[in-house]
C-alpha cells in the first residue's frame, strides 16, 4: 500500500504536507478541516485553514485556498479556484474554471456558472437559474 501523504514545496520554499482524503483521495493540507463525508476528488487541493462541510464535493483540479469555507452539500466543479478567506454557502454550486476572489461570499444555494469570475470581497446571490441578483 502506498503512502497516504504528499510533501509539496510552496512558493516561499516551505514544505507543506498534504494527506490523501479518505473519500476521493484529494489532497488536504495539515491544518485544514474536511468532513469525512465530503468528497475530495484526486487532483483537488485543500489548503491550510480551509474548512469543507459534510456532503460537499470538490472536483478534480479544484483548489480551495487557505482559510476558505465550503458549506455543507456545496459543489465546486473541476479547475475552479476558491480564493483565500472566501465562503461558499450550503448547497451552492461553483462552475468549471470559475474564480472566486479572496474574501468573496457566495450565499446559500447560489449557482455560479462556468468560466465566471467573482471579484474579491463581493457577495453574490442568484435565482434558481443562476442569474446574479443584487446582494
Amino acid at each position: 500500500m502506498g503512502k497516504n501523504y504528499v510533501d509539496i514545496e510552496n512558493d516561499q520554499g516551505a514544505t507543506l504536507r498534504y494527506r490523501k482524503h479518505v473519500n476521493g483521495r484529494g489532497l488536504v493540507a495539515h491544518g485544514a478541516k474536511v468532513h469525512p463525508m465530503a468528497h475530495i476528488e484526486a487532483g483537488a487541493y485543500i489548503e491550510p485553514g480551509a474548512r469543507v462541510g459534510k456532503g460537499a464535493t470538490i472536483a478534480r483540479g479544484a483548489w480551495i485556498d487557505a482559510d476558505a469555507v465550503i458549506g455543507d452539500n456545496a459543489h465546486i466543479d473541476a479547475h475552479a479556484h476558491v480564493g483565500q478567506g472566501a465562503a461558499i454557502g450550503d448547497g451552492a454550486h461553483v462552475g468549471v474554471r470559475t474564480e472566486i476572489g479572496p474574501g468573496a461570499r457566495i450565499v446559500r444555494g447560489a449557482r455560479i456558472g462556468d468560466d465566471e469570475t467573482v471579484a474579491a470581497g463581493l457577495t453574490v446571490a442568484t435565482d434558481p437559474k443562476g442569474l446574479w441578483l443584487a446582494a
